[in-house]
């Protein structure tokens, strides 16, 4: 069974407006918005949401996979939906993985 992207998506919205009080969203987040561009994003902003994803999915979803390997302009190029897409791939390996541990989606 496929995790649900728009479930995701919303975890992910919530979290961000959660981290930046609406200051600096402007309109609707979706999948096409950018973190730093969009967002306006700092680094500690970022420190903040990968800690509310760990809170949010445990292990199963690790943020430093998404950026490992980046370089710096492409992070702060990383889309909501890159992380949306790397969050729901992370889950369906975990369902697919039977006698892992951890919270549900």
């Amino acid at each position: 069974m496929s995790v649900d992207r728009a479930r995701v998506l919303a975890d992910v919205v919530e979290m961000l407006h959660a981290i930046l009080n609406d200051a600096g969203v402007d309109g609707e987040i979706t999948m096409a918005t950018r973190f730093r561009d969009d967002l306006e994003m700092e680094s500690i902003d970022v420190i903040a949401l990968a800690g509310r994803l760990q809170a949010r999915y445990g292990d199963k979803v690790n943020f430093a996979q998404l950026v490992v390997g980046n370089d710096l302009e492409s992070v702060r190029q990383l889309r909501v939906g890159d992380l949306v897409e790397h969050i729901a791939a992370a889950l369906d390996r975990a369902e697919a993985s039977p006698g892992k541990a951890g919270t549900p989606a």
